[in-house]
């Protein structure tokens, strides 16, 4: 029997040739990543145990990107933990506030590769499986014992399949498909899965919009999402890797728990309502809801791809007097590019308050909460009660030309609503 690219992975980082489903093994990491939020904790339980040593300096990540810049006294101390940690260590990829979010840097700046095998103190590492790296979230005090000991022990996951046939339609995306497959199979339908995605609707995807895939995998309870690389990987990570990389792929053979097919020419764009990321609706059928504010950034989608599709939308446009509209490019390269581009312009003029590189109100961190009562469209990835700011506020889901036709006519909208307008105007 083959196996899938998880599997080969994860077996190339233990002393085993081969791993099996169910199988407990001791792996070896290329990377272990944490942030402001998860890094204090870990660096505290090294503490506690009088641990003062890193396995390696050059595959420790820390980044600064919750609660940065610093909103209260609570958030600075956080980060000067993390900081002066960094420093005692000499830790190399160490990104200051203002850098960007990880699950976009890492990526970006080539320090996570095809056939890594990365852990990370945040649940959204699986992001990376978008390059072909097999990335999970990690509880901090596992993170402790990853940095100290350069391993981490893992349950073999099955694997589960994800084939999408057909052209998409335009304004659908990759968000559109991973939000549909999330209300398919539910938010716990993967649960401890590997998420493997492919078909001719995937290949057509640009890289961007596969990190958007496996960023939201854990939101159906996803081990990891995963990609196995192609010419585009490879043309991407070429670009970019600061080390060597390989490139696996499934065998034909291999074996999955569940297998899942879908004609991606009949989706249309999707919109999660509250309170579960499964809650899934065609935009079609969410333009009666109204809206307060608009949201576009995080890991998941605050790329450059994405900041020029909601450009698109917002050129010559005015958000709507009663709703706000905040863009947060996801890292500084991010925001230099759309600045050399004119996206920045656009946004400003449009009305938009665009901010330095941070997760923002994504997880109801800062620059951007909402009130009681209040709704907001969003390009993240969770929209759970409080995710966004008050309990009793809600958070709808969509891709970044969604969001930013809904910032234009203050209720969620097709873009299609947006741009027929201005050509009609013009």
């Amino acid at each position: 029997m083959g196996h899938t690219i998880s599997e080969k992975i994860i077996a190339a980082h233990t002393s085993k040739k081969e791993v099996f489903s169910g199988e407990l093994v001791t792996a070896k990491i290329d990377l272990a990543m944490a942030n402001d939020v998860t890094a204090p904790l870990s660096i505290k339980t090294l503490e506690k145990y009088g641990l003062d040593k890193v396995f390696d300096k050059d595959k420790i990540a820390l980044v600064l990107s919750h609660f940065v810049p610093a909103k209260d006294i609570k958030s600075a101390e956080q980060a000067k933990i993390v900081r002066d940690f960094a420093k005692k260590h000499n830790i190399k990829w160490f990104f200051q506030e203002g850098e960007g979010i990880e699950h976009t840097l890492l990526p970006e700046n080539g320090i996570v590769v095809p056939g890594d095998l990365v852990v990370g103190a945040d649940s959204h590492t699986c992001t990376y499986g978008g390059i072909g790296a097999f990335s999970t979230g990690v509880g901090s005090t596992d993170l402790a014992y990853a940095i100290v000991t350069g391993e981490i022990w893992l349950k073999i996951p099955e694997s589960m399949k994800f084939t999408f046939y057909g052209r998409l339609n335009e304004w659908v995306s990759g968000k559109d498909l991973i939000l549909y497959t999330i209300g398919q199979i539910g938010v716990d339908g993967a649960l401890y899965k590997s998420m493997e995605f492919d078909g001719e609707a995937i290949r057509s995807l640009g890289i961007s919009q596969r990190l958007t895939i496996a960023n939201m995998a854990i939101e159906a309870g996803g081990k990891a999402g995963i990609i196995s690389p192609d010419q585009k990987t490879i043309e991407y990570v070429e670009k970019r890797a600061k080390k060597p990389y390989t490139i696996y792929e499934s065998d034909k053979d291999a074996h999955y728990s569940d297998i899942f097919e879908w004609d991606a020419s009949k989706l249309e764009p999707m919109v999660a309502w509250p309170y579960l990321p499964s809650n899934v609706h065609s935009v079609y059928e969410s333009t009666h809801i109204s809206i307060d504010q608009a949201f576009i950034g995080s890991c998941t989608n605050g790329r450059i791809e994405d900041l020029r599709i909601a450009a698109k939308i917002l050129k010559g446009k005015k958000v709507h007097p009663y709703t706000r509209c905040i863009v947060i490019p996801a890292s500084k390269n991010v925001y230099m590019q759309a600045l050399h581009e004119g996206l920045i312009d656009i946004f400003i003029e449009a009305g938009c308050v665009v901010s330095a590189s941070t997760c923002g109100p994504c997880l109801g961190g800062h620059m951007g909460i909402l009130a009681k009562g209040e709704r907001c469209i969003s390009t993240s990835n969770r929209n759970f009660p409080g995710r966004m700011g008050h309990p009793q506020s809600e958070a709808y889901l969509a891709n970044p030309a969604v969001v930013a036709a809904s910032a234009v006519l203050g209720r969620i909208a097709h873009p299609e609503e947006v741009v027929e307008e201005a050509v009609a105007i013009s």
